[in-house]
C-alpha cells in the first residue's frame, strides 16, 4: 500500500477489504460484549474499565473495540511482551501478565492474551486488558502511596495460564492467593478468557472464509490504511511549533512534618511538519518517589489520544498501530514521563496520561486554535474502599472513578460530569454501588460554578458523599487538579479544582491529601468534589441568554454570572 497522501492502493479489492476490516473491528467489539456480560466486578461489568483488541503475529494492534483511549499506546507492548517471552504457541494457550516494565501499564491492569489459529497457521492474538479492583499490596484496591513497585501488589511477567486448553494450576494458585477477593477476581479472569476465545474464533472464521494468507494481508493493509489517512489529514493542517508546561499536585509521599506532597513539573514541545508530529518532553522533572511515574508507553497513550481528537475529530480513521507511525514521542529516561524500574507507577497510568493529553491541546493552541479544546478534569478521581461487609461478613474491595468536566471547545460548551480525555468509562449506577458494597451515597450532583467561564463554558464536575456503613473501611484516593486548576484557552477561565475530605460522626471535617490511603471510620462520610474544566474564548463574548439558562440549570450561580459575565439574573 502506498503512503503518498492519495487514496490508499490496496492489493485486496475494495469491497473485500472493507468487509474484512469491519469484521475485525466487529470482533473486537464482540469481545467487549462477552466481557461485560460475564464479568463479576461493577468496574468491569457496568463501568467498562477495560479494552479489547485484535493483534497481528508481530503484536501490532489491528483493531481496538470502542473502549479506552488510555490503552492505545500500551496494549501492543503487552502483546509483544508475550511474543518476546515465548518461542512457540499452541491453540488453547492463554497468557497473563501485568508488569508495567514489560508491556503493562500499572499492576491493576491485567492483560490476558490468546493466540488465534487457523489449522497450523498463527493468525495473530486476541488481548483483553481489564482493571482488577485489587491485586494485593498493603492497601485494599492496590492504590497506596508507596515508593517502589514491589509495594504495589502482585507483579506477573508473561506466564502461560492455559497450555493447549489445560489450566496451569500452579500459576492459578499464586494469583488467587495474593488478592483480597479471589472469587470476584476469578470471575473477572474467566470473563477475559471467554472474550479472548470469542476474538480468536472470529479470526479463525475469517480465515476459513477468505483464506489465511488473504486475512493476514488485509490485517496489514488495515494498519497501512489508518497510517495513510492520518498522514493525509496531518498534511492538511498548518505546520508549527508549540510548547506547554504544567505542574502536577504531587506524588502522594509526604516529607516529615509536611501537610502535603510537593509538586513537580512536566514540559512538552510539539513540532508539526508535513505529515509528521514530534512530541518531546525534554526538561520534565526526574521520576519521583511516589506512584506518579509513567512508563513511556503510558505517556504515548496520552499523546495518541489527543492527536486522534485533533487530527480526526469525526473519527473516520480506525484506531490501530498504523495510526501512530507518523507520531514520535521522546522523553528523558528516568523522568516522570519515562520511568525506569523499580519506580512505582500505579497513579501515573491515568493521571499522567490525562495530563499529557490536556497539555498537547495547550501546546498546539498557538498554531491550531480551531482544533484544540480547553483542559478537561485532568484526573480519573479514583476512590477505593476495602474492608469487611457487615451484611454478610465477606471481604470487599470497591474501586470507582468519578466523572468531572469535559473542556470547552472552539464552537461548543464543555460537557458536564463525563469521563473525558483518555478515559471512556461509564457511570456506575448508585443502586449497583449500594447493592455491591456497604456504602450509602447521600448526594451525587453537579458542582455549580466548577466549569470555567468563557464564550463557551467549561463542563462542570460532580460532587459526591459516601457514607461508610457497618464497619470501618480502609480507603485510598488518587486525584489530580487539586492545586493546578484545569486551564482555559483563548481567553477562557480555568475550571474549579478538586477537593477531598472526610467528615466524622462528631461533625468535624478534615481535608485530605489528594493521594494515598486513609482510615474511614464506620458511619463517616467521604466527600469528593471532582474538578470542572476550562472555558474557551473570552467570557464577555458569551451569549447572555446562555448565561441566564446556565443559572436556571444550576451550572452557574447568580453571583458568578454577574462576576464573570456581567449578567444580572
Amino acid at each position: 500500500m502506498a503512503n503518498d497522501g492519495g487514496a490508499p492502493r490496496l492489493k485486496t479489492d475494495a469491497a473485500t477489504f472493507e468487509v474484512v476490516k469491519n469484521s475485525l473491528y466487529a470482533a473486537a467489539e464482540e469481545m467487549k460484549v462477552v466481557l461485560a456480560k460475564t464479568a463479576y466486578s461493577p468496574i468491569l461489568k457496568v463501568a467498562g474499565d477495560y479494552s479489547c483488541g485484535v493483534f497481528d503475529v508481530a503484536g501490532e494492534m489491528v483493531a481496538q473495540g470502542p473502549d479506552l483511549p488510555i490503552h492505545l499506546g500500551s496494549m501492543p507492548d503487552a502483546v509483544k511482551a508475550v511474543i518476546s517471552a515465548w518461542d512457540s504457541f499452541t491453540p488453547g494457550d492463554v497468557f497473563i501478565h501485568n508488569d508495567p516494565y514489560f508491556g503493562g501499564s500499572h499492576l491493576p491492569d491485567v492483560n490476558v492474551i490468546s493466540p488465534a489459529f487457523h489449522g497450523d497457521t498463527l493468525l495473530g492474538f486476541a488481548c483483553v486488558r481489564a482493571h482488577w479492583p485489587d491485586v494485593g499490596s498493603a492497601t485494599p484496591g492496590s492504590y497506596g502511596a508507596v515508593t517502589e513497585i514491589f509495594g504495589e501488589g502482585l507483579r506477573l511477567p508473561p506466564v502461560r495460564l492455559y497450555a493447549a486448553g489445560v489450566l496451569n494450576r500452579d500459576v492459578d494458585a499464586i494469583i488467587f492467593s495474593n488478592v483480597r477477593t479471589p472469587e470476584e477476581r476469578r470471575g473477572d479472569l474467566n470473563a477475559q478468557v471467554a472474550a479472548n476465545r470469542r476474538g480468536s474464533q472470529r479470526l479463525s472464521d475469517l480465515a476459513e472464509k477468505y483464506g489465511a494468507d488473504t486475512l493476514l494481508r488485509i490485517m496489514a493493509e488495515v494498519m497501512d490504511y489508518s497510517d495513510t489517512m492520518l498522514r493525509a489529514l496531518l498534511r492538511d493542517l498548518p505546520d508549527g511549533e508549540g510548547s506547554f508546561e504544567d505542574f502536577c499536585d504531587g506524588d502522594g509521599i509526604l516529607e516529615p512534618g509536611a501537610d502535603t506532597d510537593e509538586t513537580f513539573t512536566v514540559r512538552m514541545k510539539v513540532i508539526k511538519k508535513g505529515d509528521t508530529l514530534t512530541v518531546d518532553f525534554a526538561g520534565s522533572d526526574p521520576q519521583v518517589a511516589g506512584p506518579m511515574n509513567a512508563p513511556l508507553s503510558v505517556t504515548a497513550s496520552g499523546v495518541f489520544t489527543s492527536v486522534k481528537m485533533i487530527v480526526d475529530p469525526t473519527s473516520m480513521i480506525p484506531p490501530n498501530s498504523g495510526c501512530w507511525r507518523s507520531v514520535t514521542v521522546l522523553a528523558p529516561k528516568g523522568s516522570v514521563v519515562n520511568a525506569t524500574f523499580p519506580a512505582p507507577v500505579v497513579y501515573a497510568n491515568h493521571e499522567m496520561s490525562h495530563r499529557v493529553a490536556d497539555m498537547l491541546f495547550g501546546a498546539m493552541a498557538g498554531f491550531m486554535p480551531d482544533r484544540v479544546m480547553a483542559c478537561s478534569q485532568g484526573t480519573s478521581a479514583v476512590l477505593t474502599l476495602g474492608g469487611v461487609d457487615y451484611r454478610n461478613g465477606d471481604r470487599y474491595v470497591s474501586y470507582e472513578t468519578i466523572k468531572g468536566g469535559f473542556g470547552a471547545r472552539p464552537t461548543k460548551d464543555g460537557i458536564n460530569c463525563v469521563a473525558s480525555g483518555i478515559s471512556n468509562t461509564m457511570n456506575t449506577p448508585i443502586e449497583v454501588l449500594e447493592m455491591s458494597f456497604p456504602v450509602r451515597v447521600e448526594y451525587y450532583e453537579i458542582t455549580t460554578d466548577s466549569g470555567g467561564a468563557g464564550e463557551f463554558r467549561g463542563g462542570c464536575g460532580a460532587r459526591r458523599a459516601w457514607r461508610v456503613l457497618g464497619n470501618a473501611s480502609q480507603a485510598s484516593i488518587c486525584c489530580e487538579r487539586t492545586k493546578s486548576a484545569p486551564f482555559g484557552l483563548a481567553g477562557g477561565k480555568a475550571g474549579a479544582t478538586a477537593r477531598i475530605a472526610i467528615e466524622t460522626l462528631d461533625g468535624k471535617t478534615r481535608e485530605l491529601n489528594s493521594k494515598g490511603g486513609f482510615p474511614a471510620p464506620a458511619d463517616s462520610r467521604i466527600l469528593l468534589e471532582v474538578p470542572g474544566s476550562g472555558g474557551y474564548g473570552p467570557p464577555d463574548a458569551r451569549d447572555k441568554a446562555k448565561v441566564a439558562q446556565d443559572v436556571k440549570d444550576g451550572y452557574v450561580s447568580a453571583e458568578a454570572a454577574k462576576r464573570d459575565y456581567g449578567v444580572d439574573v
